[in-house]
Order: structure tokens, then sequence, then C-alpha cells
């Protein structure tokens, strides 16, 4: 059954009063024995919104058989060298294994990708799609397309297509029209020699992008089946990039949802599901650790915005540049805010690195920087980076002050986890992971019908 974006809505409001009603700084677990564990971790999520996640409503086959072709194809690209898969992939659990992405003109593969001469990184690391599909308001770090309102909202400048199916297809309109993850530079050239025709189209003009992106599918007579048999009934001359974008959307949904960690057992009621551990770390994270007050509701996180002082690194955007202010390019307020979209955290065992410039390599990192995020902050040290990044953090006193500024206010506090608690949570964010996610190499397909090979070099 699909969630709903009005039965996220309901949980939302739910757990957004309770945030508002109780001060995470003040709670404790009681002491327990281990039979009445059960019992005190089912209480501890009553509030939150936590609720098991139900199988997605079967995908149209021909639809998702498109998707699928077209999510591992680099005929989308403006250089034909860069794919959805080459930011998201199935060996890297729908990310790239990178804290920043690397986009159109990279050297090497999956988590061994390097800049190509003259290129950038990517401003914010590779999301993980895992459960993408299943509803939310908002896509991207800054939140940039949600779901609030008729249709879909997008940033001003930007009119997306009717028609598109959710908020994955939305997401899936995006990244073909920027010129550092797939279009290229005006003058660029594909792999073949050829001038990168979609790069000299002006920026503003996303329609044409669109328009010349879906020219090149449907020029593959295989495409053009493909299309007929997922769209059946509509002419060919009625096709657009939003229905690449359904078919893209379809594809994720049946190929990334997965929702059967122990933690969906547990709240199915099998005890036995999650370790001793695990339960105790839940105790902690919706409890005194007060993770739930934005990680919650049946994604836990993915609704909601929060500065929780992440160290600055990478190339900077928007009207923060050089820094990453985040959703600061849709907040009327004069200075940044560095407000991010709440990950979601099923899976996130798989997704390192964390944050939305990778700024952590392991969950006991991120813990570690919750626990005390202004001594964290101060701590950082660009050692703790790949030396590709290295030169890009910006950790002066200026700069950390200025984020800290603005942190939100649940985490001015220090925690005063022990190192055993700390242990416990990232147990518990171990139990969100569902065993399917662990392998996802079955969907990568031995070719597609543009000819261009699916792997990177």
């Amino acid at each position: 059954m699909h969630v709903s974006r009005r039965i996220l809505l309901a949980l939302v409001v739910g757990t957004f009063a309770a945030a508002c009603a109780t001060d995470s700084g003040t709670r404790s677990i009681t002491s327990t024995t281990d039979a009445s564990l059960d019992a005190q971790v089912r209480q501890s999520i009553g509030s939150w919104g936590v609720v098991p996640i139900l199988p997605v409503k079967a995908q149209d086959q021909a639809l998702v058989d498109l998707g699928r072709m077209l999510f591992f194809d680099k005929l989308l690209s403006g250089n034909r060298d860069v794919s959805c898969a080459s930011c998201h992939s199935a060996l890297g659990h729908t990310g790239d294994d990178r804290a920043l992405a690397v986009g159109t003109g990279a050297i090497g593969s999956g988590g061994s990708r390097q800049l190509g001469p003259t290129r950038e990184f990517t401003p914010r690391n590779a999301p993980a799609l895992f459960n993408a599909g299943l509803g939310g308001f908002y896509m991207f770090w800054d939140g940039r397309i949600s779901g609030f309102g008729p249709g879909f909202q997008a940033p001003l400048g930007l009119t997306l297509p009717s028609a598109l199916s959710g908020l994955a297809a939305a997401q899936a309109m995006i990244p073909v029209t920027d010129r550092v993850e797939m279009r290229g530079r005006p003058g660029d050239r594909d792999v073949f020699g050829n001038l990168n025709e979609i790069a000299q189209i002006p920026d503003s003009q996303n329609t044409a992008i669109w328009n010349a992106v879906m020219a090149r599918v449907m020029a593959v007579a295989e495409y053009k089946q493909r299309f007929n048999a997922a769209f059946p009934g509509l002419p060919a001359t009625a096709f657009g990039f939003q229905h690449t974008a359904n078919a893209i959307a379809a594809f994720e949904t049946q190929a990334f949802s997965k929702t059967n960690s122990p933690f969906d057992r547990f709240l199915a009621r099998d005890d036995n599901a999650m370790s001793a551990d695990a339960k105790r770390g839940a105790l902690l994270f919706f409890g005194h650790a007060g993770c739930s007050g934005c990680h919650n509701g049946p994604l836990l996180g993915g609704q909601s915005f929060a500065n929780v002082g992440v160290p600055q690194l990478g190339p900077g955007t928007g009207k923060a540049a050089p820094l990453d202010g985040g959703r600061d390019d849709f907040n009327p307020q004069g200075k940044p805010q560095f407000l991010f979209r709440v990950a979601p955290l099923r899976n996130v065992e798989l997704t390192a690195p964390y944050m939305h410039n990778g700024a952590y390599a392991t969950l006991e990192a991120v813990v570690s920087h919750y626990n005390n995020v202004d001594s964290a902050m101060k701590a950082f040290s660009a050692t703790e980076l790949d030396p590709a990044y290295r030169s890009s953090y910006r950790g002066d006193a200026a700069t950390i002050a200025q984020v800290l500024a603005t942190v939100d206010g649940r985490l001015r506090v220090p925690l005063h986890l022990s190192a055993d608690e700390q242990r416990q949570i990232v147990a518990f964010l171990k139990s969100l992971t569902d065993p399917a996610a662990r392998d996802l190499s079955s969907i990568i397909p031995a070719a597609v019908p543009s000819g261009l090979p699916v792997r990177d070099p």
C-alpha cells in the first residue's frame, strides 16, 4: 500500500506537536529489566508517528522496465558519459560513496570517480534513493521540490510539466538540467567527439533542455518500442521528458523500496527482531537523546529542515556562496540559516558518508557529533576528509561561529551520552536496514538501448 501524502501530513502534525510538547534535554531512560524492555520501547515510539511501512503498490512492469533502462543509460547526459546510476549506484546502495558527488566529465567509477580536467564537485552529497517513491514532502537537501499545495512546488523560474506521477518523478526532471551533474558546459564534446547540443541551450530554457534530451531518447528505435509499451495509446508526438521521469520513478519505487528491517518487524510485533542493544538505542533515540524530534514519522525524517551544525565543505552554492546555506535561497531572511532537509533514516547504515556534504564517514562519527555539536564543529579537522575535499573545508572561526549562531536550539546543550549509549544508538540505526538493501547488483542491466556502456570506465 502506497504511503499517501495525506497520511504523512497527519503524522507530521502529530509528531510536531509531540516534539514541541516535550523537552528532549530532560528525558531519561527508566531503568528496566529485559522483560519490560519491549514495552518501554513501544511506549517511547508511540508519540512520534512511527508506523510499519507496508509493501508498495505494484508498479506497471513495462513502465518499470523502461525506467530501468533510462536510469542506467548515459544517453540522458549532455556528454553521454554519466547516468542517474553514476551518482545513485546500485553498487553504492543508491549513492556514490563520495562526500560530494562527481558529475559529468568524471574519470573512474563508483567511489573511485574523480574530477575530470577543469571540472568541479557538486555542492552536496548524492542523497540515497531508498524509499524515495513512498511519499514524503520534499526532495533534495534544500527541499527545492515539494509536494505541498496543488501539483509540485519548485523554485521561482522553474515550471514543472503536468502529469508527473509523484515527487520522485519531479526530482528526476532536475539533474539533466544541471551543468555540473549531467548537462555539461557550452563547447563540451561528448564521448564520440560531437558537440554537446544540450549544453548549448541557455540555462533558463528548461523546457528546451528536456525536449532536447527527449529527442535523443526517441531517436533510438528500442526506446520508441518501450515507450509505446509503457504508455499504450499515447501518440509518439505526445511524449515529453515527464514520461521519462515517471518511468524512472516507477523503477526507483520498485527497486529501492526496502522496508523489511528488524525495526519494521519489531513494529509488526516481532519482539525478537531487534537485539537488546538496538532496543536500548531506540529508547535513547526516542527519549533522552531527542533524535526523534527531527527523525520521526514513517520514514524517520524527510519532512522538515534543521541546522544541525554540519562542518562547511565544498564549493558552496546559492546566495550564501562560497558557503552552502542550504534552504537559504527559499528563505526570505537575510542571513544564512544553514537549514537542510532532515534525512530519512531507513537503511541509513548503508548510505555513508553522512550529512548534506558527506562530512562524516561513519554512523559513530555522526552520533558523536550530535552528542556535543559545538565541540564537534570546533574540533573537526580536514584530515578526517578524503584528500580531494580537504582544500574545500572552511574551518575558520568566523564560519564556525556563523553556522553555530543559528544551530537548532535542541542541539545547543550537550547530550552527555556515554560511549556505551552512543554505541547503542548506532545499534538501533543499524536495525533500520532491510537485508534486501545490502546487495542491489541484480538490478544492473547488461546493456541499455543506446548502446552506451552501462558501467563507468
